[in-house]
């Protein structure tokens, strides 16, 4: 049984369980396409069934990486499987059980709300932002939000942390950003507040159907 049920893979050179952060940004990023297009589907056709369904196999996935064993999350499985040819990045297990325990908590209070009360509210709605928030920044920063709060909590530094960010160093140059570039930054955020003030009124045009294919279906 001790086969199967753990947490963290036992790799040379490392002196605590790891992860391998690939696979759980490629599942970060799995997780996150379906919570968006489900609650898309709620906001906008108040359709709230995939949002049950999905809530539903998030806790369920979670709940398997806590009390049984990362390695058998089938969406780790299937990031694992995508990320298969790439060189693995270890982090410590222990911050990202910390993380995942936040993932669980607030998917227990969804699947309650939604599918055992059968409602929502601006709590569901608060929940799905974090949640929105917490797996696009794991899959397209590789910051685990959760991660930062582990320190604050336990008293002491997380190890192996994605990108060593753990470790105290100087940025090489190509991390470093020029004033130059910052200069540019604003004058993008700037040219943008233009265009929106400028042409609102123009992009706000109801779009038009250039191959009537609308007309089409609609008959």
């Amino acid at each position: 049984m001790k086969k199967y049920i753990g947490f963290g893979e036992h790799v040379e050179g490392y002196s605590i369980p790891v992860l391998n952060e690939r696979e759980i940004r490629a599942s970060a990023g799995i997780l996150f396409l379906v919570m968006l297009f489900s609650i898309q589907v709620a906001g906008g056709a108040q359709n709230f069934t995939p949002l049950k369904y999905a809530v539903t196999f998030f806790l369920v996935d979670m709940l398997i990486r806590i009390f049984i064993n990362p390695a058998y999350s089938p969406t780790l499985i299937l990031g694992r499987f995508i990320v298969r040819n790439q060189a693995p990045e270890y982090v410590g297990a222990q911050q990202k059980k910390f993380a995942w325990h936040i993932g669980v908590t607030l998917a227990m209070i969804m699947f309650v709300h939604l599918v055992i009360l059968n409602g929502f509210s601006p709590i569901t709605g608060i929940i799905c932002f974090i949640c929105l928030i917490f797996l696009f920044f794991e899959s397209a920063f590789g910051i685990c939000l959760g991660c930062k709060v582990y320190p604050w909590i336990y008293k002491e530094k997380a190890q192996y942390c994605p990108g060593e960010v753990c470790e105290i160093k100087d940025r090489q140059d190509i991390q470093k950003i020029s004033g130059t570039q910052w200069i540019i930054l604003l004058g993008y955020v700037l040219f943008i507040v233009f265009v929106i003030l400028l042409f609102n009124d123009f992009y706000a045009k109801p779009a038009i159907d250039l191959f009537g294919l609308e007309e089409r279906y609609n008959r």
